[in-house]
């Protein structure tokens, strides 16, 4: 698969994570869900040893495998991985402009399945929602996103989803309100459940919806109660270098890039330091979230 293939068909069922404004970085769903590379390997080998069309006819192949399987054993969760796969993949051979809502309705089928079978791994459920956005059905999405958010409301990624949700709707208020409720509620959330609210990451993602609408005094005041919240925490270092940076305060920005690359665990200093010379994006504070794990 091409990159440009590559890059556009996460974009249809991605998982977004890693750090704010730093650079999003998406994964394929099955690599994010089982912790391994999305058959990067696989893929590279067929690559060299398949035209494009014995590939589509080789995974068409395990399409009709698993679905043979499923026929059966509806509930195999081995099957409805792999065929989520092999779809994924056939879905990527097409150019953005072939792909119809129904080559995404046949992910979205055993996603749900998965969604329903696995409550506790949220991820099926975010994907769920993030492949019903992509066809249009935004009512759909939010269910999904809320029925996370109701038993696990700090988790981040729901959290990003519905916010970009409400964001492409235009509905900027309910997003700043969703965040400002969650942070009121994190106190109790961490004290019946001891580290279930990321409340540095919440804010941060506050922050960011502020400075997408382009409130600069807001975004830079939650990111200054996040920084006073943990000082060692990187995030909001680099969410309020990249604000002023936003603005064109490149002096008052560096040091902050250069704190926050200080602070940051091994693996985000490069990224850091690149977002510190890169030229903006437009925006940028709606496009990602922080990275769940803190740093140590």
């Amino acid at each position: 698969m091409s990159q440009p293939r590559n890059r556009w068909i996460v974009q249809v069922i991605l998982v977004l994570a890693i750090l704010a404004f730093v650079g999003v970085s998406v994964i394929p769903l099955f690599g994010a869900l089982n912790n391994t590379p999305f058959s990067s390997q696989n893929t590279a080998n067929t690559k060299g040893t398949l035209t494009s069309s014995d590939q589509k006819s080789k995974l068409e192949d395990q399409v009709r495998g698993y679905e043979l399987v499923l026929q059966r054993e509806p509930e195999n969760q081995t099957a409805l991985k792999g065929l989520l796969e092999a779809r994924l993949q056939l879905l990527s051979q097409k150019e953005k402009s072939e792909v119809k809502p129904s080559d995404i309705q046949v992910v979205i089928e055993p996603l749900e399945k998965l969604a329903k079978l696995n409550p506790e791994q949220s991820e099926y459920a975010v994907l769920l929602a993030q492949a019903k956005q992509q066809i249009g059905d935004r009512e759909g999405a939010a269910q999904a996103y809320r029925s996370i958010l109701d038993t696990k409301p700090g988790d981040l990624n729901a959290l990003q989803g519905m916010v970009a949700l409400l964001l492409s709707q235009q509905r900027p208020e309910a997003a700043i309100g969703l965040l400002q409720d969650t942070l009121t509620n994190a106190a109790q959330a961490n004290t019946n459940q001891p580290g279930s609210m990321d409340t540095v990451a919440v804010q941060v993602l506050l922050g960011n919806v502020h400075a997408s609408q382009k409130r600069y005094a807001q975004a830079s005041s939650v990111y200054d109660q996040a920084i006073k919240k943990d000082p060692k925490d990187f995030r909001p270092v680099v969410a309020k270098a990249m604000l002023l940076k936003k603005q064109g305060k490149n002096a008052e920005a560096k040091p902050l890039f250069d704190r926050a690359a200080a602070l940051a665990p091994a693996q985000y200093k490069d990224g850091i330091n690149k977002a510190a010379t890169d030229p903006i994006t437009p925006n940028p504070a709606a496009s990602g979230t922080p990275p769940s794990d803190k740093p140590k």
